[in-house]
């Protein structure tokens, strides 16, 4: 075996990764908790292939999501038994580790409510009293059918039916689970459990199958780290986008429309502020805008590769007797037809197309989230028609787009290089001079970057560019992807300084990633609050009384090039100023007796308050805009 230290191991046939932590020292093998081999995560007590670069992950490693991984995953195990010890005849289906935790799908004799909870996590916390540890069986799909089957647990044989490779069983206590693993050794490690949710779920996802109670969770290794994470998840809440979209007036969305937002004129201003974003950088880089169709027929799709692999996510239109239409849910295939429709020479590239038009994509209304996740999408979209000599300058040139335009928002980048996928287009050696690009210019740049093997689009490499907001959450926003496929397949070409046919390559490139999407998230990362050249409503203006509001008005024309509301409302001044605070208004001014032009009482968003002339306001707020 091979160390992280490039060390080697010398351990007998069939070892184990626990018996890799005891030969290295006892210390370690009582603290171990999961083994990575060659890059995988591997139960402690599988045994290890010759020859692999092992590592073995501690109770030390607290915030490592492979640690955390098992960890949530035994605890997901102890979720299982409880409910079976709390409401026997309840059936099991599956039980995974996510993101941030773990949840269970169970089948309840009679349905359970939000109350059960407290009562499923006291009886967890009994059994890491008691104490758990976990035993691992390979056994044959023939054992496992007949042992789940005397159970009752009618999913769990369906699951051997259709599971491939060794069937492996835990044991923990009484309960006996299949599994693919991996799990703790025992349950010392777990410190800190929470149940933090039920949601209905469907057997396989399949919303024609019996719907199962979904229970979800989560675990750490220190309740320090539970704590944090509470909090943050408190934090979360505040500044859900969809409860601040209605309470801003931003948008709303409805069943009459599922996953299509409707805008309001307010979230509208932040739209069109990002448009208009989009529109000056893109004239800056030299980008054109072009517009292409809606829809196309299924033969594009065929061509472009999609429909192999997307046509189960595309809504479909008929069109005359033997044709269907697709409509579009990406910009591709437009900009390869209008590219292919006329003679192109090398002095025409880089062309660079872009358009942020409006696509479409089936989402399974279950998978539907706010502005996060809908079916209407509108990309600001671009396709760079380069020459191989050029691929490095444009593949440049996106990044320093992308650093400069998340650092407007306050937005950290960071960098992730996905690899060819299995159900890649082209062969190996086109994928090793699309990578070779992509890394060659992360390289130059000396840009950090994590290798996400596998994940690349069916047609190129790519780098996305993932997001850390202001607590800590992580969002994968833009990408940029090399591609020689779609180019060669759509039969484009250009002609050379040589006079001779050349096929280009064509970066895609999306930054902001979806207008929808962004608008979320910005919104979450400044809980409402925008900056202020982003807000919908930059200035309100408060007339004590009746007497005021004129000259409240006159004040507004003062204020040529912003975005300014005068409150008239016969409300209390108190009343307008507290609802202007809860709509995030970055600046309110009160206007009364002793107010003038040469003396305005100016609140900030936030509490902050100060006396300036007109002249002074206008000065400072032109240096936020």
């Amino acid at each position: 075996m091979l160390l992280p230290d490039s060390s080697e191991l010398e351990l007998p046939a069939g070892a184990t990764g626990l018996d890799a932590a005891a030969a290295i020292g006892p210390k370690l093998a009582e603290q171990a908790v999961l083994v990575r081999s060659n890059g995988n995560v591997q139960d402690l007590r599988a045994p290890l292939g010759e020859g692999q670069q092992i590592q073995i992950l501690t109770t030390r490693d607290t915030s490592d999501p492979d640690a955390l991984y098992v960890l949530r995953h035994s605890t997901a195990h102890l979720l299982a038994e409880a409910v079976r010890r709390l409401y026997p005849g309840t059936k099991i289906a599956i039980g995974p580790p996510i993101e941030n935790g773990f949840y269970y799908d169970f089948e309840f004799p009679e349905p359970i409510n939000e109350e059960a909870l407290e009562r499923i996590e006291e009886e967890m916390r009994k059994e890491l009293a008691e104490g758990r540890s976990w035993n691992r069986e390979e056994v044959s799909a023939e054992d496992a059918k007949r042992y789940f089957a005397e159970q009752g647990e009618d999913y769990k044989v369906e699951l051997v039916d259709t599971a491939e490779g060794a069937i492996t069983l835990y044991t923990q206590g009484e309960f006996t689970d299949l599994c693919r693993g991996p799990h703790l050794q025992d349950s010392k490690p777990i410190k800190a459990v929470k149940l933090t949710g039920l949601a209905g779920a469907y057997w396989r996802g399949d919303e024609h199958n019996k719907q199962l109670t979904r229970i979800y969770g989560t675990a750490f290794y220190s309740q320090a780290d539970l704590d944090a994470y509470l909090e943050r998840l408190e934090e979360a809440k505040k500044r859900d986008h969809r409860r601040l979209g209605t309470q801003l007036d931003l948008f709303h969305l409805s069943d009459h429309a599922p996953g299509m937002p409707f805008w309001h004129p307010k979230g509208m201003v932040i739209w069109n502020a990002l448009e208009d974003l989009r529109r000056r950088e893109n004239a800056k880089r030299d980008y054109v805008e072009v517009k292409t169709p809606l829809m196309y027929d299924v033969d594009t799709w065929k061509t472009s590769g999609h429909w192999e692999k997307f046509k189960d996510d595309m809504f479909l239109v008929p069109y005359g007797e033997d044709r269907t239409l697709g409509l579009k849910p990406m910009n591709c295939p437009g900009h390869m037809l209008l590219f292919g429709s006329a003679l192109r020479s090398y002095r025409d590239l880089p062309l660079r197309y872009a358009e942020a038009s409006t696509l479409h994509r089936n989402e399974r209304a279950g998978t539907l989230h706010g502005l996060l996740r809908v079916q209407h999408v509108t990309q600001d979209d671009a396709h760079l028609f380069v020459t191989p000599e050029q691929i490095e300058d444009e593949i440049f040139g996106a990044l320093d787009f992308a650093a400069s335009l998340y650092d407007l928002f306050g937005l950290e980048a960071r960098f992730e290089l996905s690899t060819r996928p299995e159900n890649k287009l082209g062969t190996d050696e086109e994928w090793d001079f699309t990578e070779a690009a992509l890394r060659s210019a992360l390289e130059r740049r000396e840009i950090e970057y994590t290798v996400n093997e596998g994940d690349g689009a069916f047609y190129g490499p790519k780098i996305d560019l993932h997001m850390t907001d202001v607590i800590g959450r992580s969002w994968q926003m833009g990408t940029i992807q090399l591609d020689s496929q779609m180019p060669q397949r759509f039969g484009l070409s250009y002609m050379g300084a040589d006079n001779q046919e050349h096929t280009p390559y064509v970066v895609h490139r999306a930054l902001f990633g979806s207008l929808e999407r962004f608008i979320g998230i910005l919104i979450e990362h400044y809980a409402g609050a925008f900056p202020f050249w982003l807000a919908p409503v930059q200035v309100r203006i408060i007339p004590v009384g009746e007497d005021h509001r004129v000259v409240a008005n006159d004040l507004a024309e003062k204020l040529t090039g912003l975005r300014v509301e005068v409150d008239e409302r016969d409300e209390t001044v108190g009343k307008r100023i507290r609802d202007a605070e809860v709509e995030k208004i970055p600046f309110v001014i009160v206007f009364g007796d002793k107010e003038s032009d040469d003396s305005l009482a100016v609140r900030e968003h936030g509490g902050e308050q100060s006396t300036k002339s007109l002249d002074e306001l206008r000065a400072h707020l032109s240096s936020l805009s």
